[in-house]
């Protein structure tokens, strides 16, 4: 209880913008990056340099925040010699994910980190996506998974660039504390994912619970030799008072000693997304976990580190089977040209690991 504990109450970050240095060149894409948790790491991220997408559904939304962004950022002609753009996106609609991904293509050659930041949380029962899934399994783990499949390409430029450092070029995937305290043995129950439950909250562990799946199944792929290396990591950025509890005001007021200030979880997705000590527990492990306000977890749940595991090496294989499943549901929304290309690089990095 000790782990858990420490995420409830955690110490004083350690990893802020004081320790990141220039990143002019860079770029990254931050989904839900126009309020919460996401705002404030776009704010840190351009205040360094970078050129930063906003991804999201409003585009009037996402330019107020960076009209606020650049009024507070400091002068120019300081560090602060980033750019902000706004991208649009619709996690819960898989059929324009792929228009979103080519309007990024025509505007940039690379992408050296992707926050898959943006979700839902308890949306009224019966909530379902453009096509008719459940809503937070569409927007939480659907949406970023095939997001994340379309910009495999440009992340791998990013990673072949010979100034890019090894473990620079992330994805980093937003899970939640919940998992370790809810999710059932073995993370899910696979028969819930293809019939949700009438169960919110339920459907929102198992979302979760996906997207810490999906983060080790994609640094186990990435990790076939001679594969682009590219660092997949989840984390649990830490309870932070944001609109993400706007369906559930009662559990807002209920654990509100237990909210933070968005800005202190913005430094646990900053700590995923930049710090080198991610880099080198990738490297040493192949899968890293991080928890607030920027630490590498040393005490993942067991049964949810196994089945991460494919059974091959004593594993279970659930965060497998779940991004088969996620692989199949998304498969009709890539063109034919591009599945191809995934079909090719998923089939040669199994072909690496057998």
């Amino acid at each position: 209880m000790g782990a858990q504990w420490s995420q409830f109450f955690p110490p004083h970050p350690t990893f802020t913008e004081a320790n990141v240095g220039s990143q002019s060149g860079k770029v990254f894409l931050v989904t839900g990056g126009a309020s919460g948790i996401g705002l404030e790491l776009v704010k840190l991220l351009y205040r360094k340099g970078a050129r930063v997408y906003l991804a999201g559904r409003s585009e009037a939304k996402a330019r107020l925040a960076m009209a606020e962004i650049q009024a507070d950022a400091p002068a120019a002609g300081s560090e602060s010699s980033g750019s902000l753009d706004f991208l649009h996106l619709e996690l819960d609609d898989l059929r324009s994910i792929k228009d979103s991904v080519d309007e990024f293509k025509r505007r940039e050659s690379k992408l050296d980190v992707l926050w898959n930041n943006a979700g839902v949380s308890q949306p009224p029962l019966g909530s379902v996506s453009k096509q008719g899934i459940e809503l937070q399994l569409a927007t939480n783990c659907l949406g970023p998974f095939l997001l994340t499949q379309l910009l495999l390409p440009l992340l791998e430029a990013a990673a072949a660039e010979s100034t890019t450092a090894p473990g620079a070029v992330r994805v980093v995937w937003t899970s939640s504390q919940i998992v370790e305290l809810s999710a059932p043995p073995q993370g899910l129950v696979m028969a819930e994912i293809h019939a949700p439950p009438r169960d919110k909250t339920r459907s929102y562990v198992n979302s979760k619970t996906g997207n810490l799946f999906l983060a080790a199944e994609l640094a186990r792929r990435q990790s076939a030799p001679g594969g682009k290396k590219i660092v997949s990591v989840a984390l649990n950025p830490g309870a932070a008072s944001t609109h993400l509890f706007r369906h559930t005001p009662l559990l807002w007021y209920v654990a509100w000693p237990l909210m933070h200030s968005p800005v202190l979880a913005a430094y646990t997705q900053l700590y995923a997304g930049l710090s080198g000590d991610v880099a080198a527990e990738d490297e040493e492990r192949g899968f890293c976990y991080v928890v607030p306000w920027g630490r590498v977890s040393t005490g993942l749940r067991a049964d949810l580190l196994a089945a991460t595991r494919v059974e091959e090496d004593g594993g279970s294989g659930r965060a497998r089977e779940f991004w088969g499943y996620c692989a199949a549901v998304t498969n009709d929304y890539i063109t034919d040209g591009m599945k191809g290309l995934v079909a090719q690089v998923n089939d040669s990095i199994e072909d690496e690991m057998r």
